[in-house]
C-alpha cells in the first residue's frame, strides 16, 4: 500500500513564504526605537537606508504605498523643524552667524520667546539633528506599514483586543478609499468633459463620494453582522474580575516601570516593575479573550523566521541603547564648538544586522497578494 502523496499547491507555498505581519512590526519598532536613542546624523542615515533597502527588496507594486507616503511626512516634519528653528529662534548659543531676519519686539510676559533675529549654524545644525531623528521615527513605522497587512495583523491580535482592533484597521482604510473614490470621480468626470476643478467640480464630486461611503459603511456592517462580530462568551464572576485585576495591575506596572528607567533615582527597580507590569497585562489579555471566542481561517504562523525578523530588531535597539550610555558623545554629537560628526564603527555595524530579513524572508512575486 503506497503512502499518500501530499502535494503542495501554489497557495500553500505562497502561505509558507509569507512572514507573521508582528514580526515586521516588532522589527520596525526595534528600528524606531534605536532611531530614538542618538541625533548622530550618519547613525540616523544609516537607519533610514536600512529600513528602505528592507523595504525595496519586499515590496511589490501590489504592496501599499504608505513607505512613500510616510517618507514625504519625514521631509515635511525635517523642513518644519528647520523652519521653526530660523523663524522662533534657538537656545543653543552659537558663533557662526548665517543670516539676521527682523526681530518683532514682544511684550514682558513672552520673556523666552523669540521672533526673528540671528540665525546661527549651531541652531540649525541641533535643529536638523533633532527633526532627523523624528523623520527616521517616522520611515521606520511606514516601513512596518508598507511590509505588513494590516488585515493579517487583526487576524492575528489577541481576543480581548479584537474590536480595538478593527477599529483601528477600519480608521486606517477610510482615507485612502475615500482619496480613490475622489480620483475615480474626477477622472469620469473628466472624460465626460465636465469640470472637475473649483468649488463647483468639489461640490458635484463630494455628494457621489459621501454616497459610496456610506454604502461602504453599510456593507462592512452587514458583513460583521454576518461573521458574528460582538458576539461574546459566558465568563464566570471570577474570571472577570481576575483579568480586570492583572490588566489594570500590568499596565499600572508598566507605567511605574517605565518612570523608573527615565529617572535616575528608580534605575534599581524600574526593569523589575516593568517586566512584571508586562507579564500581568500579557495574563490579563490572555483571559479577557475567553469573552470573544474567534475562528482563524489559515492563521500566520510565527516561525523561526519571524523570531530571527523580530530578533534583529530587538538587536538593533538593544545595541544602540547600551551604546548611548556607554559612548553618548559618539551618538549624541555636539554642535559648540561646531565640529563634524564621526560614525561609531559597533553601533554602525549593529544597525546593519536590521538587514537580516532582506536575506532570510524571501521576496514576494508581483502577482502575490501582500
Amino acid at each position: 500500500m503506497r503512502a499518500p502523496v501530499s502535494i503542495a499547491t501554489p497557495g500553500s507555498r505562497r502561505r509558507a513564504a509569507q512572514l507573521h505581519p508582528g514580526a515586521w512590526w516588532l522589527w520596525s519598532l526595534g528600528l524606531g526605537t534605536a532611531a530614538t536613542r542618538t541625533t548622530n546624523p550618519l547613525l540616523l542615515a544609516l537607519l533610514i537606508a536600512t529600513a528602505g533597502y528592507v523595504v525595496a527588496a519586499h515590496r511589490t507594486p501590489n504592496s501599499p504605498t504608505a513607505y512613500t507616503a510616510f517618507a514625504k511626512l519625514a521631509l515635511a516634519v525635517l523642513l518644519i523643524r528647520l523652519l521653526f528653528a530660523t523663524a522662533l529662534g534657538s537656545p543653543i548659543p552659537g558663533t557662526h552667524p548665517l543670516l539676521t531676519l527682523p526681530e518683532v519686539p514682544l511684550p514682558h510676559w513672552a520673556q523666552g520667546i523669540r521672533l526673528g533675529g540671528e540665525v546661527t549654524a549651531e541652531a540649525l545644525l541641533f535643529a536638523a539633528y533633532d527633526g532627523l531623528r523624528l523623520a527616521a521615527l517616522l520611515i521606520c513605522v511606514g516601513a512596518a506599514n508598507a511590509l505588513a497587512n494590516p488585515a493579517r495583523l487583526l487576524k492575528s491580535l489577541p481576543g480581548a483586543l479584537y474590536e480595538t482592533g478593527v477599529a483601528v484597521v477600519v480608521a486606517l482604510t477610510f482615507a485612502p478609499h475615500l482619496i480613490a473614490d475622489v480620483q475615480r470621480l474626477r477622472a469620469a468626470r473628466r472624460l465626460r468633459g465636465r469640470p472637475d476643478r473649483g468649488l463647483r467640480g468639489l461640490l458635484q464630486v463630494g455628494l457621489p463620494v459621501l454616497e459610496g461611503a456610506l454604502e461602504r459603511s453599510v456593507a462592512l456592517a452587514a458583513a460583521m453582522d454576518a461573521r458574528g462580530y460582538g458576539r461574546t462568551a459566558e465568563v464566570p464572576a471570577p474570571v472577570r474580575r481576575t483579568t480586570a485585576a492583572l490588566t489594570l495591575g500590568g499596565l499600572i506596572g508598566v507605567c511605574a516601570g517605565t518612570y523608573g528607567l527615565l529617572t535616575a533615582a528608580g534605575g534599581t527597580y524600574g526593569v523589575p516593575v516593568l517586566l512584571a507590569g508586562v507579564v500581568a497585562a500579557l495574563a490579563g489579555l490572555r483571559l479577557g479573550g475567553r469573552r470573544s471566542p474567534r475562528t482563524r481561517y489559515r492563521p500566520d504562523r510565527w516561525d523561526a523566521r519571524a523570531w530571527l525578523v523580530a530578533g534583529s530588531g530587538a538587536a538593533v535597539a538593544a545595541a544602540l541603547t547600551l551604546a548611548s550610555v556607554r559612548d553618548p558623545e559618539a551618538l549624541h554629537p555636539g554642535v559648540v564648538p561646531l565640529v563634524a560628526p564621526t560614525l561609531p564603527l559597533w553601533p554602525a555595524a549593529a544597525v546593519l544586522l536590521g538587514l537580516l530579513p532582506a536575506f532570510i524572508v524571501p521576496a514576494r512575486s508581483p502577482e502575490e497578494p501582500s
